[in-house]
């Protein structure tokens, strides 16, 4: 044991001592951090993953530490660590920002290490990152003057005036960031511009909002990714920039495609289980002998979750992350003298022969890279019929009136097979993901929230929307050729496509908003160039890739710029019957697509809004369910659940809508208006019930009201298939909502009285066999009743007859 935990102290001691063969390619590695637990753990899964890697060179740790933290700093042996100034708070204007530290260590390591003077290749990375293959700058194209980065396409600062202001040489700014391999003379004519650059543009105030950097806080956080670009295109280094050589856990990799860097600075999840970093911010899990994080699930569990082999691969990349961390994690503690951990099953794993060649070295097996830019956003070719790749979005916030509708739209998603992938986009604080529970209920791309605008503090929950279209795509690569965008409360009928509405680049397709008014009065003239070119469209979007990518930072700008515009909220400007601003995130759609003179086709065969009448024989693909329906006595608002956690209570469901059989045809149009109400309120009560099944619900008891019609829906073979096992945190969980069962009568509590009354008088015929009986019953009573009385009569008048004839 004890030769071990030697062993295991040597490799996490030492520097890394292996080299690159070959004259003039010796290679080094830097990585930055500050000194506290939250980095400390960072680190010690890092330069595993670099030995794990068989990573050439040497590594250091940049360690930016104050004098009044070094005293009770505890990670001062943890890897080979260069003690640099902490710059966190700047020593001249006082300016708290710790990303300075990066490239401030940087300039002290050239200046004052003795291993700067014998390299001849840096490669620089981030300290939440997991290496899974060599780093060889060679290897992956790099050249004097021409170092390899990955691609940080919101860096919108590079195409406007930001760069403009802060660098000669604009048309040399490339987006790139979080692994950078540079010969060591680019380093160092670099890595003062990127210092300096980075104090200008933090200290450049008047250009931090996020039409500008794309930094969605507005808040200068990003200022040192701008400082190395700028400083590069100062220098003149122009970057061929790789998009395959690191991945988000999360993400789907491109077929055929081996990430070598897997970086973890966004939330992520397989099933049930997730990690973000943020929640172990102050974690001393590095010191905690044998504690690791939550361990993901194992393979074979991860087999069944997806059946489509690429989207599996990146399940199976995100545990890799998490668990080569947890084995950094069991390395450390037998360093520093920890007893022997006890024998688990995930030990277990971490030590067998299967984990070792699952994360074997991965060589670089992406092409060498020749041009300035290569990016993931190639356009799918239509030869031999081939249809063109659709990825859908929908917006979403992290509480349980959006959960709900989230199990409702992914349910029919799956069940209408919707092609492509298919991407939630979650806007949470970081305060509200702490305690929210629905990272399972579909592929999720977390955003920070914008209720409360950073800039203006103005509560505008809508400008979430294109917020997050904005984040998403600004950091994730897809191959997606066209995006389809839907609202969360909604339900799918049948897949939307463009080849079947004709969208093509230059012409979205969407559906007709006729209320927004503002596309013919002075509301249009006021906010685009363009009015003439204002239609009125909404609900559904689908839009070629590059149109987004052109669209998405106006939509935002054009929300706030309408949203600011309070002099026009008028309903008879508007249309909005609130006068309140509400729809400023529609008009801001409408008005930014004219701006960029974006002509839609409008198709009004897609939506419709239960309760409205359907025009005759058209098949609708989307059920919308914006507005409150109903069918006789029974009726649905979406307003009425606002607070109903129905998710995560088991077996609870809306009230039911009456059968179809009972609904008396009066008219044609009524009658298909109210089968399709019907339908609407069916498919959320559908999606419901097998969302609790797949959660391993116990099974309902006949007093919980579950229709015994439901066991016998059947669903898309993925869905059930993909979802056949459930973890034991699953089967933990039945547990708890076993305990549980009345919670559903809890749930029923916060409707509506006016929906109590609703649900008690579902079936008028029941209601009248109720009456009917009741009477009869009354009536029985009464007759029961009057003869018993006139018994008792006879009976008293007979005794006194008797005993009169006896006195």
């Amino acid at each position: 044991m004890a030769a071990a935990a030697a062993g295991a102290a040597l490799l996490l001691l030492w520097p890394a001592t292996a080299s690159a063969e070959g004259e003039g390619r010796r290679l080094h590695t830097l990585f930055s951090v500050e000194c506290g637990d939250y980095f400390d753990w960072q680190a010690v899964g890092l330069l595993h993953s670099l030995r794990k890697a068989r990573q050439p060179g040497g590594v250091t740790r940049l360690l930016s530490c104050g004098p009044d933290q070094l005293p009770s700093y505890r990670g001062l042996r943890i890897g080979h660590t260069l003690q640099v100034p902490s710059y966190s708070r700047h020593p001249r204007t006082g300016d708290w920002y710790p990303a300075i530290n990066k490239p401030a260590g940087v300039v002290h390591w050239l200046k004052h290490s003795v291993e700067a003077n014998n390299v001849d290749w840096v490669v620089i990375l981030d300290a939440d990152q997991i290496v899974r293959g060599p780093i060889i700058p060679w290897e992956l194209g790099a050249e004097k003057g021409k170092p390899v980065a990955a691609y940080y396409g919101y860096l919108k600062g590079c195409d406007n005036i930001l760069a403009q202001l802060h660098t000669a040489h604009p048309e040399f700014c490339d987006k790139v960031g979080g692994i950078l391999a540079m010969h060591i003379e680019d380093l160092r004519a670099l890595a003062p511009q990127w210092l300096s650059k980075t104090e200008e543009v933090r200290q450049d105030k008047s250009h931090w909002s996020t039409n500008i950097t794309g930094d969605i806080y507005g808040m200068g956080w990003i200022s040192e990714m701008y400082g190395y670009s700028f400083g590069a295109a100062e220098v003149g280094l122009r970057h061929k920039i790789n998009d395959d050589i690191m991945i988000y856990p999360g993400y789907t990799p491109r077929i055929g495609i081996e990430p070598l860097i897997l970086h973890y600075g966004l939330p992520f999840k397989v099933g049930n289980w997730s990690f973000s970093k943020l929640e172990h911010h102050e974690d001393g899990i590095a010191y905690d002998c044998n504690r690791l994080f939550p361990p993901p699930p194992f393979p074979r569990e991860v087999e069944m979750l997806e059946s489509d082999p690429n989207v599996k691969r990146g399940l199976y990349l995100s545990i890799e992350c998490i668990n080569t961390l947890n084995e950094g994690l069991v390395l450390h503690h037998a360093s520093v003298g920890c007893p022997k951990p006890q024998w688990s099953k995930y030990l277990s794993f971490l030590k067998s022969r299967r984990f070792s060649e699952l994360t074997k070295p991965k060589n670089w097996n992406g092409q060498l890279v020749e041009n300035r830019k290569t990016v993931q956003h190639v356009p799918s070719l239509k030869e031999d019929n081939k249809r063109p790749k659709i990825h859908t979005l929908f917006s979403t916030e992290c509480t349980p009136y959006f959960d709900w509708q989230t199990v409702g739209l992914m349910h029919s998603l799956r069940v209408s097979r919707q092609p492509g992938n298919i991407t939630r986009l979650l806007s949470c604080s970081d305060e509200d993901l702490k305690n929210y529970k629905g990272h399972d209920l579909a592929p999720t791309h977390y955003v920070p929230s914008m209720n409360r605008h950073p800039l203006t503090g103005d509560w505008y929950p809508a400008i979430n929307k294109p917020a997050a279209v904005l984040h998403w795509i600004s950091h994730v690569q897809t191959d997606a050729e066209f995006i389809v965008i839907l609202d969360a409360d909604m339900i799918m009928r049948g897949p939307i496509t463009p080849w079947e509405y004709g969208a093509k680049l230059g012409s979205p397709v969407s559906t007709p908003y006729e209320y927004l008014i503002g596309c013919d009065n002075i509301l249009a003239k006021i906010h685009t160039r363009n009015p003439s070119a204002c239609d009125k469209v909404g609900g559904v979007i689908i839009m070629h890739i590059d149109d987004l990518r052109r669209f998405a930072m106006l939509w935002l700008h054009k929300s706030e710029e309408v949203r600011a515009d309070k002099a026009h909220y008028a309903t008879n400007i508007t249309g909005d019957i609130y006068a309140s601003g509400w729809i400023s995130e529609m008009y801001g759609y409408s008005f930014a697509a004219a701006e960029l003179n974006l002509r839609h086709i409008i198709r009004r065969d897609i939506l419709i809004y239960p309760g409205y009448v359907p025009v005759p024989e058209v098949n609708y693909k989307v059920f919308h369910y914006g507005l409150r329906f109903g069918v006789g006595n029974w009726s649905f608002d979406k307003a009425d659940w606002r607070n109903a956690d129905v998710v995560n209570t088991c077996w609870a469901k809306f009230p039911e809508p009456p059968d179809p059989s009972t609904i008396m045809k009066e008219d044609q149009g009524t009658w298909e208006r109210d089968l399709l109400s019907i339908e609407c309120g069916r498919a959320l009560n559908k999606a419901l019930y097998w969302h609790h099944k797949r959660r391993s619900c116990p099974r309902p008891s006949p007093v919980d009201g579950i229709s015994s019609k439901l066991e016998t829906v059947t669903t898309s073979s993925n869905f059930e298939g993909g979802n056949a096992k459930n973890s034991n945190a699953n089967r933990l969980k039945s547990h708890i909502d076993l305990a549980k069962m009345k919670a559903v009568k809890r749930v029923a509590a916060i409707v509506s009285p006016v929906h109590r009354a609703r649900r008690l008088a579902r079936s008028s015929r029941i209601w009248i066999v109720a009456v009917w009986a009741a009477s009869v019953a009354a009536f029985l009573l009464v007759i029961s009743m009057f003869f018993t009385d006139r018994r008792r009569s006879v009976s008293r008048s007979r005794v006194s007859r008797s005993q009169k004839a006896h006195i």
